[in-house]
């Protein structure tokens, strides 16, 4: 039976992808752009927009004023987004390096 492993040994593992250094640099500069854009945005959810509160608690949305809404709702929506969209990024990087996991 395929993918049954006995009792006190491991799983043969699949073998390092072989990645050319010049490949490798122009990878880890798309994984570390893509990283550096995952921290602007955070630095902009969880503390640039929280300076300008007072300013937008002059705007309300659904009867709580803005900048409670983007402290309490919005910055979090704003990092969950965050979390779908780099996952789908790196695996298209990953996949046009050839390093995918399957």
């Amino acid at each position: 039976m395929a993918g049954i492993v006995e009792p006190g040994k491991t799983a043969p593992a699949a073998p390092p992808a072989v990645v050319d250094p010049a490949t490798a640099a122009a990878y880890w500069k798309k994984t570390s752009g893509l990283m550096w854009t995952m921290l602007a945005i955070w630095f902009v959810a969880g503390f640039f927009i929280h300076l300008f509160a007072p300013t937008l608690n002059t705007i309300h949305v659904f009867g709580f004023p803005l900048g409670f809404y983007m402290a309490a709702q919005g910055s979090l929506i704003i990092f969950v987004v965050q979390l779908f969209w780099f996952a789908r990024r790196q695996n298209e990087i990953d996949e046009e390096f050839g390093v995918a996991e399957e």
